[in-house]
């Protein structure tokens, strides 16, 4: 009854706008008593129109009523108070439709505190304190409010599940041991719980020790990141520098070259003009001569011409003449000289410069054109081995995984993921970036030499499996009469000249694939442009049984 009237006490002292104690309480005409400052508001938000309103019974008041303390009940509040009547819970506190309301609340009830592991009940913050005070119930288990309690509750017996049978992994009743699960090896759910719980700290421990560290190997990695700006900065910059210092060297060499031509160039015409001047004189000399002697010979008078003959000088031979030899062609050494220095200049640049190794890493700088001979490609050859977890069951490997060879029977393999189950092919172990170079002996009635991705499929008969077939693969087939490449179904008749021997050259980086014919000379047989996006397997197919193949060992 005390309870009762406590919560009716509650709800008349309590505003219903603001739902807490009156605080200057006001009553309108129509006999409902707010907060002032409720009230108030509320009615502010209504001055635009003509009337104003009760909130709870609607009524309505044209002009806006005068307020005026209810004295009485503030009175009635202030001793309460006293007593230590509290406000009534706010809205918030009422449980809702998604949170755990109170067993023991009658009407709206209010939001669960703690829920009862043993009474299978939630209870308010009030409901829930004879756990705290009374002595049986003190010893029950409080768990955070959850609206799965019944799970707790055998669905057969209707009791609370206290044990845990391990036979069955699984929460049962003492009844439970007794019938079904008599017999069984049965614990208390708290035991069981002790047990799980060290484990389940043992795992927290691991998984700790695991994010400590991988936070280690997060900062080292940050620090080698570190580590690598810095160095390729600096890389970056004396590159630049050496470059420039080799950019000024070869204009300081054009500059002596262009001055030592002009000088001789100089030195040249200036002899030729002093000839030229020389053979002018003479010339003109002899000119004058062979007008003299041409007065003298139209002399009439016998006794004058031979008076005047003997005084004539004598004829002089030229010494210009003989002298003079116009070359085809001048500073052809200097030239010559110019053109050897860049030979091997650019020999210099092709052959020690192409690669820059940095970090392991191999960086393709200055040239990336293909190699002209057989020793280039030699310099980017790979010691290519076969992976035995790829090869079809009829093909067996040799010790070295060098040599391949297509059987009548399928040899013992275990069964793997990556083994191709229909296609008689296989794939290296080895991954290929960068540029790479092999070499594949065959013989038997044909051979396919391929590279692939490693996502390419391997299970079944599918076309998706067989190189060449799929955009995941590329292959040159090869028989003694002809070769063809085909890339994703696409066949593509190739002529050369017939070899046991086939080269395959990679530049990963700059996306070329090259297919050659190997003998005493290297003929180009098909040559492939593709951005390639992931790194390359070498690879090996056949058509029938005796057919071989081995990647030859060039170092």
């Amino acid at each position: 009854m005390a309870q009762k009237r406590d919560q009716l006490d509650r709800e008349t002292l309590c505003c219903s706008i603001c739902l807490d104690l009156l605080k200057d309480p006001v009553t309108t005409p129509c006999g409902h008593s707010y907060c002032k400052n409720c009230i108030q508001t509320h009615w502010d938000g209504e001055d635009e129109k003509r009337s104003h309103s009760c909130p709870q019974c609607r009524q309505a008041f044209t002009p806006r009523p005068v307020l005026l303390k209810n004295t009485m009940l503030a009175a009635v509040v202030e001793e309460l108070k006293k007593t230590g009547l509290q406000a009534a819970p706010a809205d918030h506190c009422y449980a809702g439709p998604e949170d755990v309301g109170c067993d023991v609340c009658t009407g709206r009830k209010l939001k669960a505190f703690k829920s009862c592991v043993q009474c299978v009940a939630s209870y308010c913050e009030k409901h829930l304190q004879p756990h705290y005070d009374v002595a049986p119930l003190k010893k029950h288990k409080l768990v955070e409010p959850s609206q799965k309690l019944q799970e707790n509750m055998c669905s057969r017996h209707d009791e609370v599940m206290k044990m845990f049978c391990r036979t069955d992994q699984q929460c049962i009743c003492y009844l439970c041991s007794l019938e079904e699960h008599k017999g069984h090896d049965t614990v208390s759910a708290a035991a069981e719980r002790t047990e799980r719980q060290r484990e389940l700290e043992g795992s927290r421990l691991n998984i700790q020790q695991r994010i400590q560290d991988g936070e280690k190997d997060v900062k080292l990695l940050q620090q080698e990141v570190e580590v690598i700006n810095r160095s390729a900065d600096r890389a970056v910059e004396d590159s630049e520098k050496m470059f420039t210092q080799l950019i000024r060297l070869m204009q300081k060499r054009s500059s002596d070259v262009k001055q030592q031509l002009r000088s001789q160039q100089e030195s040249e015409v200036s002899r030729v003009k002093e000839l030229q001047e020389k053979l002018e004189q003479e010339i003109t000399e002899l000119k004058r001569k062979d007008a003299d002697l041409k007065q003298l010979a139209h002399t009439e008078d016998h006794n004058q011409f031979l008076h005047n003959y003997p005084s004539l000088s004598p004829l002089s031979e030229s010494t210009l003449s003989s002298s003079i030899n116009i070359p085809l062609r001048y500073f052809e050494e200097v030239t010559a000289a110019v053109s050897q220095v860049t030979d091997e200049l650019q020999d210099v640049l092709r052959e020690k410069w192409t690669n820059i190794s940095q970090t392991g890493t191999e960086v393709d700088v200055l040239l990336s054109a293909e190699p002209k001979t057989r020793a280039g490609f030699l310099k980017y050859s790979r010691d290519i081995t076969l992976d035995p977890n790829t090869a079809y069951t009829q093909l067996l490997l040799s010790e070295g995984g060098r040599k391949v060879t297509v059987m009548r029977q399928h040899q013992s393999y275990s069964r793997h993921t990556d083994r191709f189950t229909f296609w008689d092919q296989v794939l290296s172990r080895e991954s290929l970036t960068g540029r790479s170079y092999w070499e594949v002996e065959w013989s038997g009635a044909a051979v396919c030499v391929a590279v692939a991705y490693k996502n390419i499929s391997r299970a079944g008969g599918g076309l998706e499996c067989a190189f060449g077939y799929n955009d995941k693969s590329w292959e040159l087939h090869c028989d003694n009469n002809r070769y063809t490449f085909r890339y994703n179904k696409v066949h593509t008749p190739i002529s050369g000249p017939p070899s046991s021997r086939l080269g395959v050259y990679l530049d990963h980086r700059a996306g070329v694939l090259s297919f050659y014919s190997v003998s005493h000379t290297m003929t180009l047989l098909h040559r492939v442009h593709h951005t390639f996006s992931q790194p390359l397997y070498a690879g090996v197919g056949f058509d029938s049984s005796g057919d071989t193949a081995e990647f030859c060992k060039l170092k």
